[in-house]
């Protein structure tokens, strides 16, 4: 599709990942607007930061972009969808969501005239130099996204397959590697329930001498970004039950996380006891 205005784009919403990634384009030359209506003063800094352009309201985005990049948690992206109802622009959802509720985003988009190009981001938030970030892109327009980010901090890489297929490869890839810090959390915590944590670690130390210090790792991310993956897991789940696959082992994992309170920054051993507490019902040092 030829973009009438394709240098202005709207980022919905910039958290510190759309943030990242509207800072990408605005370093590449497009103007990124965003909308503050509605939102905190926290967001505010990160688009002030990230050189981005406030548009006041959702609305007022809408009528002046010509692209519109999604970028929020996975429960939320049928919402956003919904809130630029009639854009005939390109919309782009770059959100950890499953194939069908790719689907169901680009039917909000298209049924209004729109056009809709699948995502999925790989890795932190996109800053130079040498990021080491991707931009999983699918879908009939796929390439006109791809060539916006060219020689950004956030690599474009085309993912084959069906209009959804970018969405899949999110799916897959944080199947693991966030289902896997869920599991080894649960193993560690049913080793403190049993009271059993130093054999536990002594065992490690032999056999599995990386498991201890990756579970504090894993603490640490499920205390500070863990509320964030609930949605994810349960993406993850629904993409499993849809190709035939068990969906518990990330039904759980969504609990895991839903568990884990978010945690103020503190010392590692801290957080690891404050994560075990929350999984298992019993105080530290109980």
């Amino acid at each position: 599709m030829d973009l009438e205005n394709g240098n202005v784009v709207g980022v919905l919403h910039p958290g510190e990942m759309g943030a990242a990634v509207g800072r990408c384009l605005t370093q590449a030359g497009y103007t990124v607007l965003w909308a503050s209506d509605g939102r905190s003063a926290d967001t505010a800094a990160r688009a002030a930061a990230a050189g981005l352009t406030d548009a006041g309201t959702v609305r007022d985005l809408t009528a002046r972009a010509s692209v519109i990049i999604s970028v929020c948690p996975p429960h939320a992206a049928l919402d956003v969808a919904w809130a630029v109802h009639g854009f005939t622009g390109l919309y782009l959802d770059a959100n950890a969501i499953s194939p069908d509720t790719a689907r169901e985003v680009a039917k909000l988009i298209t049924g209004n005239g729109g056009h809709y190009v699948d995502g999925g981001i790989i890795g932190g938030p996109p800053v130079p130099p040498g990021g080491s970030t991707r931009l999983y892109l699918s879908g009939e327009n796929a390439d006109q996204v791809a060539e916006m980010f060219a020689d950004t901090p956030l690599e474009p890489r085309i993912a084959e397959g069906s209009a959804v297929a970018a969405s899949a490869v999110k799916m897959a890839y944080a199947a693991w590697t966030k289902g896997s810090a869920a599991l080894l959390l649960t193993a560690r915590a049913l080793a403190e329930a049993e009271d059993v944590q130093d054999s536990l670690l002594a065992e490690w130390a032999m056999s599995q001498p990386k498991l201890a210090d990756q579970s504090v790792r894993s603490a640490w991310s499920a205390a500070t970004k863990g509320w964030r993956w609930v949605g994810e897991m349960e993406e993850i789940a629904q993409s499993m039950a849809a190709a035939g696959l068990p969906d518990g082992f990330h039904q759980a994992a969504a609990e895991v996380y839903r568990r884990v309170q978010r945690t103020p920054t503190a010392d590692s051993d801290q957080v690891l006891q404050a994560v075990m507490a929350a999984l298992t019902g019993r105080q530290p040092g109980a």
